[in-house]
Order: structure tokens, then C-alpha cells, then sequence
């Protein structure tokens, strides 16, 4: 059986939502959209479904595919309902939906439902993608409440760049979701992964932990005790020398400075590793740290193995996990985490704790 596969640790992942309820006071949803970031929204919900104050998803089918296994929870869909005839399902199985432009709101004014909907109304306080306009939240939350359709509002916003401690757009976007709404009753959610870890003053009654729920700090300093939570690992499948000035892989980026032995992982785009990592990409072989040479391919990579003599085939190969962060790796290949941990496919999935 090929070795490449994704090691899920389900008591990190209780970890790191403890964590961020702690730091951040009040409730947390914990966001599980995109197959909770590549680790098995299913799986990861039912392990967080005895402490979790609720759950956040993009959309409708995300969902669905929660109450289908069992879970009771409050589940807030993200980016709202995208036809009226969602209503139905929002109403009819519990769930709580996003409002973030007007097209949402005529469609609860001329939709019949069963029971009156909890929604989150957004404001656009200066990320500039989704949301009402602070001249016009009053009107989008009087509509609501005048619509006889909607049990309770509580009012949200999205911070663009809570990931930057030093940048003050954080602050400047507080300040107006807080005039907007000052004279609005009902719960608040402001705070992001980026700002429980660094904003204490976008800290209310709400939470949205995303990426920190998997362990992938989104702070710089990386010194908040998130616990990674997928190792993506496989193994050494061959071995072989090539004298120095040979190249290696595709495009011989690669030239040997020295004699050097290489290990064939199987391991590739295809399963997605990302294929832009550069030579010096780190990983680790039997625990010891060593690096990436050669251009990744789509079932295949290689690493350095002259540091390791005992190293071989059979050896485990860990891509990225408690020993290779993460961002280590989304650094090295120009993008985020979040990227690399959605992406991973074609491997097989184990889950522990």
C-alpha cells in the first residue's frame, strides 16, 4: 500500500478550540467549511461536538452534510443562501444564515417559512467584499425585523488584515463596526483566528476560529500553543547517489554541489503537496530534519539523504506536522496554509484522539 497519507490528531484539534474559547471569551463557532480545511468537516465536528458553542460553514450542501451525521448544533452558513428555496432548510432544520447584500433580504420578505430564522447580519467595515455599508446597516436591519421573519439578529464583520499585528487597519475597522452599531441591540461577532490570537479589543460575545483550529498559527511569531493538527507524511520508496554537478528532476533545477544521496518519497502535487516549494523546502526523515532538492513532482519528490546514512527505504517521511510547520512549507511555495491543508487529497486519512 502506498505510504503517503494524513494523520489527523483530533485531541489537537479539542486543543486549539479550547484554546481560542479561552483567550476569546463568550462562544465560538468553530469553522469546519471546506471539509474543515482539508481535515474531514464530519469527523472533526463530532470531535468537537460535546464542547462546541456551535459550528460556521460556507453553504447550505456544507451543512446539510453536518445534520446528516448527527450534529445539533447551531451551524451558521457563511456566505448566506444563494436562492429563496434555501429558506426552507434553514428554517426547517435549525440552521443560522448569513446576510451580507440586499438580494438576501428580499428573499426572507417574499418567502414563507416555518419558523422564524436567526441571522447574522454582516457589515462591511472596511474589507471591502462582502457586507452592508455602515450608512446602510440600519435600514438591512430594520427590513429584517419588520419581515416578521427573523427570531434574532446578531451582527458580524470580517477583518482583512488581523493577521498583521503591526497594521492599524484592524483597529480602524472596529471603530466603525462599533459606530454603525452602537445603537443595535443583539450579540456581536467580530474576531477571526487573527484576532483572538492579536486583537483583544475585537473580542465579543461571538468567535470564528478557522485556520487556528488546525494548528496553522496565523500570527507571525508562531508562540500562541496551537497543536498542529494533521501531519502529512510517506515514506522513502528508493534510494540512489548522483555525483556532483549531475542535476536532478524536471527542468534540472537541482545540481548536486557534492556527491549526494537522494530519497524518492512518494509524495506529489497530485496528493497535494505543492509543487513551487524550493530546493531547501524543509522535512523531516526518521525525526531529523533534513531538505527538499529537486522540483516536486505530480506522485513523486526528493530529499537530501547524504546527512542521514541510515536513512533508506522505509524511512517515514513527515511533509509537514509537528516536527515541519506548516507555514514553514506554505512559505516556501509563496502561499498560506490554508492553501496547502485544503489541497490534500488521494492520501489516506487516519484519525487518533
Amino acid at each position: 500500500m502506498r505510504p503517503a497519507r494524513a494523520l489527523i490528531d483530533l485531541a489537537a484539534l479539542r486543543h486549539n478550540y479550547r484554546l481560542a474559547r479561552q483567550l476569546h471569551g463568550g462562544c465560538a463557532l468553530a469553522v469546519v467549511k471546506a471539509n474543515a480545511y482539508g481535515h474531514g468537516a464530519v469527523r472533526c465536528a463530532q470531535a468537537l461536538a460535546d464542547e462546541a458553542d456551535g459550528f460556521a460553514v460556507a453553504f447550505l450542501e456544507e451543512a446539510l452534510e453536518l445534520r446528516a451525521a448527527g450534529i445539533q448544533q447551531p451551524i451558521l452558513l457563511l456566505e448566506g443562501v444563494f436562492a429563496a428555496k434555501e429558506l426552507a432548510d434553514v428554517a426547517g432544520r435549525s440552521l443560522w444564515t448569513v446576510v451580507h447584500h440586499e438580494a438576501q433580504i428580499e428573499m426572507i420578505e417574499r418567502t414563507a417559512l416555518a419558523a422564524p430564522i436567526h441571522v447574522w447580519l454582516k457589515i462591511n467595515s472596511g474589507m471591502n467584499r462582502a457586507g452592508f455599508l455602515p450608512a446602510a446597516v440600519d435600514a438591512a436591519w430594520q427590513r429584517l425585523r419588520a419581515s416578521a421573519k427573523v427570531a434574532d439578529i446578531t451582527l458580524m464583520t470580517h477583518f482583512a488584515r488581523a493577521d498583521e499585528p503591526q497594521v492599524i487597519t484592524t483597529e480602524a475597522q472596529v471603530s466603525r463596526f462599533d459606530a454603525a452599531t452602537a445603537h443595535l441591540p443583539g450579540g456581536r461577532s467580530l474576531a477571526n483566528s487573527g484576532a483572538i490570537l492579536g486583537w483583544p479589543q475585537a473580542r465579543r460575545d461571538w468567535a470564528r476560529p478557522g485556520i487556528l483550529l488546525y494548528g496553522a498559527d496565523p500570527m507571525p511569531d508562531e508562540g500562541h500553543g496551537l497543536q498542529p493538527v494533521m501531519t502529512l507524511e510517506s515514506a522513502v520508496m528508493a534510494v540512489r547517489e548522483i555525483a556532483a554537478g549531475e542535476a536532478l528532476g524536471y527542468g534540472a533545477r537541482f545540481v548536486a554541489e557534492r556527491d549526494t544521496r537522494v530519497g524518492l518519497v512518494a509524495m506529489g502535487y497530485a496528493d497535494g503537496y505543492p509543487r513551487g516549494v524550493a530546493d531547501g523546502t524543509p522535512v523531516a526523515v526518521d525525526g531529523l530534519p533534513t531538505r527538499i532538492i529537486g522540483r516536486v513532482s505530480m506522485d513523486m519528490l526528493t530529499v537530501d539523504l547524504t546527512g542521514l546514512p541510515d536513512a533508506g527505504i522505509g524511512s517515514g517521511v513527515e511533509l509537514w506536522g509537528r516536527q515541519v510547520p506548516v507555514n514553514r512549507v506554505a512559505q516556501a511555495a509563496g502561499t498560506i496554509a490554508y492553501e496547502l491543508l485544503c489541497n490534500v487529497k488521494r492520501v489516506r486519512f487516519s484519525y487518533s484522539g
